[in-house]
């Protein structure tokens, strides 16, 4: 983990390469990812649950099929 010293380095580093000027387009690109991200995996998540949901109802339905069948 970084500690306060290496996160100042990092921040003047960033002003010297960036500008003044430039770092809150900078960031504001940065939140921009941030949320595309957290979006995405949201989608991802609700896909994979919707999926397990599918997966559970065949087996059930399955089990039902099975069950209603006389057995010879």
């Amino acid at each position: 983990m970084l500690g306060g010293t290496e996160w100042v380095v990092i921040f003047f580093a960033v002003l010297l390469l960036f500008g003044g000027k430039k770092i809150p387009e900078l960031m504001r690109g940065v939140g921009k990812g941030i949320r595309e991200f957290n979006a995405a995996r949201s989608t991802l998540e609700s896909e994979l649950r919707e999926g397990m949901r599918e997966a559970e109802r065949k087996q059930l339905e399955e089990k039902q099929k099975a069950q209603e069948q006389p057995e010879a």
